[in-house]
C-alpha cells in the first residue's frame, strides 16, 4: 500500500509510520502547505519524495485544493493520510482524490473536536483522554471513527503533559493500526452510511485489539531485586479469588515483596486443582512439596515432607480454613506468606505470634472464573488460554504390557495436575496424592529425571522413589529417561507421547516392567 501524507509542521506520526511501514505500508511522498515545515527535511532524510503547495493570500481554498491535487497527481498512493494538516478540506477535494483521507484528533471523538482538544480535556476535569482515527469528510472532525486509543489523565497534568502522552501512547499505537488494516484489505467505508467496518475486530477471545485498564494498588519496597522499583496493579473485575485482593491478616508484619505475590499466586493457583483437602508450599513459583489428605493438617505434613529444605523461606497455600493444628505445622519453621481461604482464631493466634509471616485471606476459593493469562514482553504481551486440563482415568492411553493398577492411576492423575504447575522441562515423582521429588526448569529431561531423583533420595523425609509414579510434562525424545527413572526405582510412568521415539520409551517401560500411560497433551510451563 502506498500513502500519501500531508502535514503542516513536524509530522511526527508521518515519521512514525514511515519508520513503522504497517502491513507493509510505505509514503511515497510527504506535501507540505508550509515552505518551512520540519516534516520536509524529515522525509528527506528518510528518501520519501516532498511536495511544497503553499496558499497564496488571496487564494481561495478551492484553487489551492486544485493544486495540491495537482502535486499529488504524478505519485501513486491508496490512501492519504494527515498528520497536524492545518487546512479544513472541501467536499470537492475529498470527492476528487481518488481514495479515503485518514486524520488522527487528539481525543476521543466527538467529545473535544477543534484545534484546541487538550486545553477542552483539562478544562473539563474528564480522567480519560485519547486519539481518534477518522475518516475526513467536510465536516470539522466528525467523520466515520476507524478506531479509538485512550489513554488516562493524570493529577496535574498540563497542555504539554497531555499533547506528548496522547501522542506517544496513543497516537502511535492507533494510526499504524488503522493503517495496517487498510493494507490488509479488512477495513469497509460505506461513503452513504458514513460507516466503517473492520474484519476481525469484534471481540472474542483474542480480539484485534485489546485495551486493559489496572488501578496502582501499592508501591512495594522492590522488584525481584533490591535495585529493581516495583508496583502492584490490580483488575478490579476479577471475581476470582486472588492474592492481589486478599487481606492481610497480622497488622505490623511487612508488606509483601514482588516475589511473594508472584510466589502466592503461583501457589494459590495450585491448591485450586483439588477438591480433598490440599496444601502446597512453593519456592520461586516452583512446588517443593504438594499433596492431599483426608486433613488438612495431614496433607500439609505429607506436602512440607517432600523437601523441607526448600520450603525454607516458601509460600504456603491451603484450599481449606487453616485449623490450629495445621498453623502449628506451619510456624515450626520459617515461611513467608501463609494463604488460605479463612482462619480459625485458634490458627490466626498461632500465624500472628510470629512477627513476620504474612497471613493472606483470599475469601471463598469458589469457582475458577479467569479464562486467560497472560504475560508481559518488552514491546508486548502474550495472552493464552489457562491451562485447565484435568484428565480422567477415561482420558488415559495406557501404552506398555502392563497396565497401571487402580493406586497408580489416581497417583498419575494427582501428579498430572501439580506437575501443571513445574516449571518446565518438569519431572515430578509422587506416591498416592503426594509429590516425593521434583525436578523443576532444566533444559535436557533426562536431567530432570535425575534432579527429581536426587531430591527424593536426599531431601524428601519419610518417603522414597522407590515404587513411585513419574510424570513428565512433555513426551520423552530418548529412552534415557526411562532408564534414569527406573535406576530411581520408579514404577509407572504418565507423559504426554506423541515422540517419533514412542515406540523406543515403551519398549524401555515393558523391559522394566513398568506401566505406562499417555495423556495426549503436554503440560508446559516457562513463565
Amino acid at each position: 500500500m502506498k500513502i500519501a501524507g500531508m502535514a503542516s509542521n513536524r509530522g511526527r506520526n508521518i515519521r512514525n509510520i514511515a519508520d513503522r511501514a504497517p502491513g507493509g505500508a510505505e509514503l511515497s511522498v510527504v506535501l507540505t502547505n508550509d515552505a518551512d515545515a520540519p516534516v520536509l527535511d524529515a522525509a528527506d532524510e528518510r528518501g520519501i519524495a516532498t511536495e511544497v503547495v503553499e496558499r497564496d493570500a488571496e487564494e481561495s481554498r478551492e484553487s489551492h485544493e486544485r493544486r495540491v491535487l495537482d502535486a499529488l497527481e504524478g505519485y501513486e498512493f491508496d490512501l492519504v493520510c494527515l498528520d497536524g494538516y492545518m487546512r479544513v478540506l472541501t467536499a470537492e477535494f475529498l470527492d476528487a482524490v481518488p481514495t479515503t483521507t485518514l486524520n488522527v484528533h487528539p481525543s476521543l471523538l466527538p467529545s473535544f473536536p477543534g484545534r484546541d482538544a487538550h486545553e477542552q480535556v483539562l478544562e473539563a476535569g474528564v480522567r480519560t483522554t485519547g486519539c481518534t482515527v477518522h475518516v475526513v469528510t467536510e465536516a470539522v472532525d466528525a467523520g466515520p471513527i476507524v478506531t479509538q486509543e485512550p489513554v488516562p489523565v493524570y493529577e496535574g497534568d498540563d497542555v504539554d503533559d497531555l499533547k506528548e502522552r496522547v501522542l506517544y501512547e496513543a497516537e502511535f499505537a492507533a494510526y499504524p493500526r488503522a493503517i495496517k488494516w487498510f493494507a490488509e484489505g479488512r477495513v469497509a467505508v460505506d461513503d452513504e452510511e458514513r460507516t466503517v467496518t473492520v474484519d476481525g475486530d469484534d471481540g472474542g477471545d483474542f480480539p484485534a485489539r485489546r485495551l486493559a485498564g489496572d488501578d496502582r494498588v501499592r508501591e512495594l519496597r522492590y522488584g525481584e531485586n533490591p535495585h529493581q522499583d516495583a508496583a502492584l496493579y490490580a483488575d478490579t473485575t476479577c471475581e476470582e479469588a486472588n492474592v492481589v485482593a486478599a487481606d492481610q491478616l497480622n497488622e505490623g508484619a511487612k508488606a509483601l515483596s514482588y516475589n511473594n505475590y508472584n510466589d502466592a499466586d503461583g501457589a494459590l493457583n495450585l491448591i485450586k486443582e483439588f477438591d480433598e483437602p490440599a496444601a502446597a508450599v512453593i519456592k520461586h513459583t516452583n512446588p517443593a512439596g504438594c499433596a492431599t489428605a483426608d486433613t488438612l493438617a495431614d496433607a500439609y505434613a505429607d506436602a512440607l515432607a517432600t523437601d523441607p529444605k526448600s520450603a525454607f523461606g516458601g509460600i504456603v497455600a491451603l484450599n481449606r480454613e487453616c485449623d490450629a493444628s495445621t498453623a502449628e505445622q506451619v510456624v515450626d519453621s520459617f515461611k513467608e506468606v501463609v494463604v488460605a481461604p479463612g482462619y480459625t482464631d485458634d490458627a490466626l493466634d498461632v500465624l500472628t505470634g510470629k512477627k513476620n509471616l504474612r497471613v493472606l485471606d483470599v475469601g471463598d476459593l469458589g469457582e475458577v472464573t479467569e479464562t486467560h493469562t497472560e504475560k508481559p514482553l518488552v514491546g508486548g504481551r502474550l495472552i493464552q488460554e489457562r491451562d485447565r486440563q484435568s484428565p480422567t482415568r477415561e482420558d488415559l492411553e495406557f501404552v506398555t504390557e502392563r497396565e497401571p493398577t487402580d493406586d497408580e492411576v489416581e497417583t498419575m492423575l494427582f501428579a498430572w495436575r501439580v506437575l501443571k504447575h513445574v516449571k518446565s522441562n518438569g519431572i515430578l515423582f509422587a506416591t498416592g496424592t503426594e509429590t516425593v521429588g521434583v525436578g523443576m526448569g532444566q533444559v535436557s529431561r533426562v536431567d530432570a529425571v535425575t534432579l527429581a531423583a536426587m531430591k527424593a533420595e536426599k531431601d524428601a523425609e519419610g518417603k522414597s522413589a522407590e515404587g513411585a509414579v513419574m510424570a513428565s510434562d512433555a513426551f520423552f525424545p530418548f529412552p534415557d529417561g526411562i532408564e534414569e527413572a527406573a535406576d530411581a526405582g520408579i514404577e509407572a510412568v504418565v507423559q504426554p507421547g506423541g515422540s517419533v521415539n514412542d515406540e523406543d520409551v515403551i519398549e524401555a517401560a515393558d523391559e522394566h516392567g513398568m506401566a505406562m500411560a499417555f495423556t495426549g497433551s503436554r503440560s508446559f510451563r516457562h513463565d
